[in-house]
């Protein structure tokens, strides 16, 4: 029963159903790992330098060439300068918000306009769905995996609330996402630890009692199994196959994520796509031994398993909001496991072949604002929240190596050149995927709902 009836439950459709509608005629659709950088990654440290700018604009970093004539980045960006022939920016995408929450929900849901009643401090059933949750839903399934999954934790605040849109909203809770749940919450948390775990204010922090967990699932809260939590370990549950199904079996109203679930405990080869501490050593010590390097290292082995997009997010309680001590917290703590993890992880998906069917992205909820300030009590300056631009990176997935779309003003403050909003990115996602235009989801009162509001950013593509 487990193996024949739990694998039929998601083995419905095969991955070419979706391929046979494309939205571009015969090409083949691929898959998305979209990298989230909670709190703002700052422009003029990253991809948008203004070396020419005065000193309070400019920043402490300097520009460095790339492997792309005339490109250039932040220095503290060595290996993705290598690596330039195989991604490509934007530097042009805007919207309207300063705000962390409504940031979020506007670029993982790719709509710029807030739902009503939207509430900043929850999530809500009238959130617009993630794209992550909207994927899930409408891509078909290809076999024990789910075809979108999020890892490698909720993006929770420092005082414990959940940020909202990372769920279904309209399209229904029992469309939430598939949360891998490896990182264990920490309000004091930043970082890649073990090895580069970092307080916004104080620098360094030890600890020895944090793990990457990377058999641990959360399942959502619709879940309701009487003699389980809805935190299960994998392991746990790959011991207690029967008596997980019975319970499932029993249970009033099993949905979906039910259905994930037992599945999951179906097939053997699923532990193999979420272990990443028995790959072999020099891989890890591509990626980095950190929770950044472990994560984009399980996004690779999971596109590899069938899942067709993944949301990995490098940096929970907004790691990136860097207000204060900008200069050594990236220099020291963030940037280094984020272009080690990121160029292996291009490294990885060409020496296997999947760099042109996979579709990196890595963008925030934000930018930063043009002038370096100093926070009331901070000993170090930093940047605030700056929605008017950011600078985004896509990689993979047909991208034009060392292309760069936009251009901001002198001051890297707004764009004056090819403006790009979330709808756009959300549809170059989509586009990626091989999402037919015309598709519409369906909300929970029954109202079908365009999904494109945008169009692909196809500058960028080859």
């Amino acid at each position: 029963m487990v193996k024949a009836g739990a694998l039929g439950l998601l083995g419905g459709f095969s991955l070419d159903r979706l391929a046979a509608a494309g939205s571009t005629g015969s090409k083949s659709p691929k898959s998305v790992i979209y990298v989230f950088l909670s709190g703002g990654l700052a422009q003029h440290e990253s991809f948008d330098m203004k070396p020419e700018a005065p000193s309070e604009v400019r920043g402490e970093f300097r520009p460095i060439p790339t492997k792309t004539p005339g490109l250039h980045i932040c220095e503290h960006l060595p290996e993705l300068a290598k690596r330039s022939d195989k991604w490509a920016i934007c530097r042009s995408l805007s919207h309207g918000s300063n705000e962390h929450s409504d940031g979020h929900l506007i670029m993982m849901t790719g709509r710029t306009d807030l739902p009503p009643g939207f509430d900043r401090n929850k999530p809500t059933e009238t959130d617009w769905p993630s794209m992550a949750a909207l994927m899930g839903h409408l891509l078909p399934k290809g076999g024990t995996l789910p075809p979108a999954m999020v890892l490698p934790e909720k993006m929770v605040h420092r005082t414990g609330r959940v940020i909202p849109g990372q769920f279904g909203g309209l399209l229904g809770r029992q469309h939430d996402p598939f949360f891998v749940e490896a990182s264990q919450y920490n309000p004091k948390q930043y970082g890649a630890y073990p090895e580069y775990l970092f307080h916004h204010a104080d620098g360094s922090v030890k600890r020895d009692d944090l793990q990457f967990r990377t058999l641990s699932l959360d399942l959502p809260d619709t879940i309701d199994f009487e003699r389980f939590r809805d935190r299960l370990g994998l392991r746990g549950l790959l011991d207690k196959q029967q008596e997980h199904l019975e319970v499932a079996m029993h249970a009033q109203g099993m949905d979906r994520y039910r259905e994930m679930a037992v599945s999951l405990l179906s097939d053997p080869k699923v532990k193999e796509a979420f272990d990443v501490h028995s790959v072999d050593d020099s891989i890890q010590d591509r990626y980095g031994r950190n929770a950044f390097g472990w994560s984009l290292l399980m996004a690779r082995q999971l596109v590899e398993s069938g899942v067709r997009m993944v949301q990995v997010n490098l940096g929970n309680n907004e790691t990136w909001d860097t207000h204060q001590a900008a200069f050594p917290n990236l220099k020291n703590y963030l940037f280094p496991p984020t272009d080690r993890a990121i160029s292996a992880l291009l490294d990885d998906l060409e020496e296997r072949g999947m760099l042109d069917d996979t579709l990196v992205v890595v963008a925030s909820e934000f930018g930063r604002t043009p002038k370096v300030t100093t926070l009331r009590g901070a000993e170090l300056p930093g940047r605030d929240h700056w929605g008017a631009v950011q600078s985004i990176l896509l990689a993979g997935g047909g991208v034009q190596g060392g292309a760069v779309l936009g251009e901001t003003d002198k001051l890297g403050g707004e764009p004056i050149a090819d403006g790009r909003k979330a709808e756009d990115l959300a549809a170059t996602i989509f586009d990626t995927l091989g999402v037919p235009r015309d598709t519409h989801w369906t909300d929970v009162t029954g109202r079908p709902m365009p999904l494109y509001l945008g169009e692909p950013i196809r500058e960028l593509f080859a």
